[in-house]
């Protein structure tokens, strides 16, 4: 399945879950399938339930022909729900791979990649209603500013979010080319690409809710997650590897240390990583995508 999708830190990925063979296991992001048939190999009367919203996924998931794999069409958002629908109250290692699939960046009508022209689409579930479109053109000029500052991190959002509304006031957006034009002459001289990834970037988020998926998601791992379970994530950028880590240490995605009566600290997991793990060189060299990702480990602590 690498023609779809490259799967990056792989080995570490399976590595880290710390697979039992009898066990049940979540990828809450099947994408490709590449993480999945790596945990299936693993397998013997365990099963592995896997999610993704995105019916290219789902095409790909069809093709996975093994007894122990279940496939839910859904946001991993919904992760416990789809979880006790299929009998796995719960789970033994959960794996989720953050951010967008190769495949969805070169496929130029979702409207992902900067260096393709495409609608202005940018849905992970190509059934929601708000695209990158309507932001642009129905969005204040304030919410744009907040967006693209927030999650693009841009330093010059509000000189962004003004050339958006003046443009968008002469000609409506409809191409990935014409928000590109609206910002070229804003964008850091030598640093287009750069600059252009990150208002991408924004709109992906605002878009699809991943913050407030992730937020959800985080939690309900704790809930689901059996005593010795290994929560393994890959993040693509600071603001979700920020919450990743927040999470795994504290319990709290904004990092507020909660504490029972005697000053423990009550949080349902234990770092295993200190720091994030990163793609070896050779990895990087080999699939682009991984120069940004960060891995972090964690296992569930034997309170429930």
């Amino acid at each position: 399945m690498s023609f779809y999708h490259n799967p990056v830190m792989l080995r570490e990925c399976v590595e880290g879950l710390r697979i039992n063979p009898e066990g049940t296991y979540v990828d809450a992001t099947f994408g490709g399938g590449g993480h999945s048939l790596a945990i299936l190999e693993k397998l013997k009367s365990g099963r592995l339930i896997a999610f993704d919203q995105d019916d290219d996924a789902r095409i790909e998931a069809e093709k996975i022909q093994h007894r122990s794999f279940t496939f839910c069409q859904a946001n991993f958002r919904y992760m416990k729900q789809y979880l006790k629908l299929h009998g796995a109250t719960r789970v033994d290692g959960i794996l989720a791979d953050l951010g967008i699939s190769s495949h969805q960046i070169d496929e130029a009508t979702r409207g992902f990649s900067t260096r393709l022209e495409g609608p202005l689409d940018m849905r992970m579930d190509r059934k929601g209603k708000l695209t990158a479109a309507k932001v642009l053109s129905s969005y204040s000029e304030e919410q744009l500013h907040k967006i693209l500052g927030m999650y693009g991190e841009l330093k010059n959002a509000r000189t962004a979010a003004k050339e958006i509304v003046k443009r968008r006031n002469a000609k409506p957006f409809e191409t990935t080319y014409d928000l590109k034009e609206a910002l070229r002459h804003v964008a850091p001289r030598g640093k287009e690409n750069k600059y252009f990834a990150q208002v991408f970037q924004a709109l992906r988020i605002e878009v699809n809710q991943e913050m407030q998926v992730l937020e959800d998601f985080l939690h309900q791992c704790g809930e689901v997650m059996e005593p010795g379970g290994r929560l393994v994530v890959l993040s693509y950028h600071s603001l979700e590897d920020r919450m990743v880590k927040n999470y795994m240490n504290t319990g709290k995605i904004y990092g507020e240390v909660e504490k029972d009566f005697f000053g423990n600290k009550l949080k349902p997991f234990e770092a295993i990583t200190r720091k994030p793990v990163e793609a070896s060189e050779e990895e990087v060299a080999n699939n682009n995508r991984a120069r940004s990702a960060k891995l972090r480990i964690a296992e569930r602590t034997d309170k429930k």
